[in-house]
């Protein structure tokens, strides 16, 4: 993986770090470590350990003042249902990190980069490194941009918001057709590059997203897609 790729990652997200060591150590798994013996690699589970403090905090802090009238042990489940592995790592999804990662051999083989604990073990170090790096107000603003958008309610459970989940779901309920996401187009340079994906439902148009992924402009555009269907019934 080349300083390169670290350089990508910080203009998609509209970061920079000062200590570039802290991002790379963030993103260095143990298997990637082992096959690496020289030199002095550090692997990204001590961060680890730190990032899921810091989410402790700042999603508890969110949802204390979101949701005011909701007693202790609401808001407990709450935040399980945030900080447990299957929503980190769909944070991890929506922010494209997988692709970043260094692997070794084997876990690249087993297909790591997709794997969820992976990626949620990724999301804790990733958030761990930028405490570090940029202090906790910065990393509350992060949140704000990138995760809490996403969080929604219901039943007393706070979840991310999976359009493309919803839209399979009610197009096969309502019997609709296939659905089937193509890119429209693709535009800027490659350090920053952004994708505009169109969502067909039964070969029909449904709806458009933009994104500085391909998954992120899917979800998008799933959820316009989502919210014209409900807007009809």
């Amino acid at each position: 993986m080349k300083h390169e790729r670290f350089d990508e990652l910080q203009s998609r997200l509209k970061l920079r770090f000062r200590r570039p060591r802290l991002l790379r150590q963030a993103f260095t798994h143990t298997s990637y470590v082992n096959e690496h013996k020289r030199g002095s690699i550090e692997d990204n589970e001590r961060l680890e350990f730190l990032g899921d403090a810091v989410l402790q905090l700042l999603v508890s802090e969110y949802l204390y003042r979101t949701y005011p009238r909701r007693p202790e042990g609401e808001l407990t489940r709450m935040r399980a249902s945030i900080v447990c592995e299957p929503s980190l790592a769909r944070f991890a999804e929506h922010l494209d990190l997988g692709s970043y990662v260094l692997l070794g051999r084997g876990e690249e083989q087993l297909g790591g980069r997709q794997r969820p604990a992976l990626l949620a073990d990724l999301f804790e170090s990733f958030i761990g490194a930028f405490y570090l790096d940029h202090g906790l107000e910065k990393v509350r603003g992060f949140l704000e941009a990138n995760v809490f958008p996403h969080i929604e309610g219901e039943d007393g459970e706070l979840l991310l918001k999976d359009y493309k989940s919803k839209l399979q779901e009610r197009a096969q309920h309502e019997a609709l057709g296939p659905i089937e996401y193509r890119i429209a187009e693709e535009r800027g340079p490659a350090h920053d590059r952004e994708f505009v994906v169109e969502v067909r439902i039964g070969d029909k148009p449904s709806g458009t997203g933009v994104g500085r992924t391909k998954k992120e402009a899917e979800q998008r555009a799933a959820a316009e897609a989502w919210r014209m269907l409900a807007a009809g019934d």
